[in-house]
C-alpha cells in the first residue's frame, strides 16, 4: 500500500452543479485545495478548457447553503465543507471596461449641449427683443394687499358682530359667555397640531407645550428653543402665572348687568352703549405681542423699538417683511390697520350673505377669534382648526379668493 494512501485525509463526496444545468458527484480528499477542486470540475464540464490558464481564474465555486464564495488557496477542510454538500461552479462576471477617451469626450459634449444657458447667453439671445419695464415687486405687493384686505375684512366683521350681539335679547348672557372665554388664561390654549408635530419628533409633551407658549405657537421657533435648552436644568420649570385680570372682568360684568337693567327704550340705548364700551375693553385686552426675537434682530440693525413694533404689527410678525417695510415706503401705515373694508363692496356683501358667516357672527366666540387674529396673526391657525370658528374663516377665505380671481 502506498504511503500517501495510508495517511490520506477523509474523502468527501460533493454534489457539483453549473449554471447550464449540469450535475455530477465529485470525490475529493478533504485536504484538496479549492483551486484543485475547481480544475477537476472544469475538466469534467468543459473538456480542453484548461489549455487557457485564465479559465480557472475566471470561474469560482460557491457553497450553495451558505452562499459563500470559496477561496482558491484554502483546502476543502478549511472551508468547512461537509460530505454531500452542494457546490455551484459559476463563471465570474467580466470586469467593467474603462470608457474610451472618445466616449468620454462625446458624453461631456452632450452634457454641455443640454446645459441651461447662463445669464450672458440669455442676454445675447434676447438682445434684439423690445425692452419692457417689469415691476418685479408686483407679487410682493399683491401679498401685502391680501394681508391688508384681510385685516380690513376682520375690522368690519367685528363691527357687525358687535351690533348683532348688542341687538340680541340675550346680549348680557352672550357677553358673559364671551367675557368668560376672554378671562380664561390665554396661555392654557395650545395648538394641538403644533403640539403633535413636536411630540412626534420625540420631545416630551410638557416641554413642547412650554416651548409653544414661549414662541407664540410657532413650531419652528419652539423646536429651536427646545434644542437650545435641552441641557438646561430649569427647562421643565413651569411658566410663571400671569396676573389675573379680575378688575376689568368685574367692571365688564357690572357693565353687563347695567345693560340688562333698564327695560325702557332709553335703557335699551344705554345698554347698547354699555356693550359697545365693553367690546372696546375686550379689544384692549387683546394687545399685539411682537416676536421678541424679531424685535431684537431689527433693533440691532439700528431701528427704533417703536418703529420695529409697528413694522411687525403691519407685517404679521414676519421679520423679513417687517425689515422691507422699514426700508421702504412704510405702507400700509399702522393707522391703516384699523380701517375697515368698504361695506358696499361686492366682497363684503358676498361675505355677509353667506349663511355660515351669518350664523357665525352671532357666536361670541367668533368675535373673540376675529379680535385675536387681528392683534395676533400667528394665532390664526388655532382658530382655523376650531370646530366653531374654523368654518367661518374657511368661507371668508374662499369668497375672497373667488372674487379676487374674477
Amino acid at each position: 500500500v502506498q504511503e500517501e494512501k495510508i495517511f490520506a485525509g477523509k474523502v468527501l463526496r460533493l454534489h457539483v452543479c453549473t449554471m447550464e444545468g449540469a450535475e455530477w458527484l465529485e470525490e475529493v480528499p478533504e485536504d484538496t485545495t479549492v483551486e484543485k477542486l475547481k480544475e477537476r470540475c472544469l475538466k469534467h464540464c468543459l473538456p480542453g478548457s484548461l489549455e487557457d490558464p485564465k479559465t480557472v481564474t475566471h470561474h469560482k465555486l460557491i457553497h450553495a447553503t451558505s452562499e459563500k464564495v470559496l477561496t482558491d488557496t484554502k483546502t476543502v477542510l478549511e472551508e468547512n465543507i461537509q460530505d454531500r454538500d452542494v457546490l455551484l461552479l459559476v463563471k465570474k462576471r467580466a470586469p467593467t471596461l474603462l470608457p474610451k477617451m472618445s466616449d468620454v469626450v462625446a458624453e461631456e459634449k452632450r452634457k454641455q449641449e443640454q446645459k441651461a444657458p447662463d445669464k450672458d447667453a440669455i442676454l445675447k439671445a434676447t438682445a434684439n427683443l423690445p425692452a419692457r419695464s417689469v415691476d418685479r415687486s408686483v407679487s410682493h405687493h399683491n401679498m401685502r394687499d391680501f394681508q391688508t384686505e384681510l385685516r380690513k375684512i376682520l375690522v368690519s366683521l367685528i363691527e357687525v358682530a358687535q351690533k348683532l350681539l348688542a341687538l340680541n335679547p340675550d346680549a348680557v348672557e352672550l357677553f358673559k359667555k364671551a367675557n368668560a372665554m376672554l378671562d380664561e388664561d390665554e396661555e392654557d390654549r395650545v395648538d394641538e397640531i403644533a403640539l403633535r408635530q413636536l411630540t412626534e419628533m420625540g420631545f416630551p409633551e410638557s416641554r413642547a407645550v412650554k416651548a409653544l407658549r414661549l414662541n407664540h405657537m410657532s413650531v419652528t421657533q419652539a423646536m429651536e428653543w427646545l434644542i437650545e435648552h435641552a441641557d438646561d436644568p430649569s427647562v421643565d420649570a413651569p411658566l410663571p402665572g400671569s396676573a389675573p385680570a379680575e378688575a376689568p372682568a368685574e367692571g365688564a360684568a357690572s357693565s353687563a348687568e347695567a345693560a340688562a337693567g333698564p327695560s325702557s327704550e332709553e335703557g335699551g340705548e344705554e345698554a347698547k352703549d354699555e356693550l359697545t364700551e365693553i367690546f372696546k375693553k375686550i379689544r384692549r385686552k387683546r394687545e399685539f405681542r411682537p416676536d421678541p426675537r424679531a424685535v431684537i434682530a431689527l433693533m440691532e440693525m439700528g431701528f427704533d423699538e417703536k418703529e420695529v413694533v409697528d413694522a411687525l404689527r403691519v407685517n404679521n410678525n414676519q421679520q423679513n417683511a417687517a425689515c422691507e417695510w422699514l426700508l421702504g415706503d412704510r405702507k400700509p401705515s399702522p393707522e391703516d390697520l384699523d380701517k375697515g373694508i368698504d361695506t358696499n363692496s361686492p366682497l363684503f356683501q358676498a361675505i355677509l350673505e353667506n349663511p355660515v358667516v351669518q350664523l357665525g357672527l352671532t357666536n361670541p366666540k367668533t368675535l373673540l377669534a376675529f379680535e385675536d387674529m387681528l392683534e395676533n396673526p400667528l394665532n390664526s391657525t388655532q382658530w382655523m382648526n376650531d370646530p366653531e370658528t374654523g368654518p367661518v374663516m374657511l368661507q371668508i377665505s374662499r369668497i375672497f379668493q373667488t372674487l379676487n380671481r374674477t
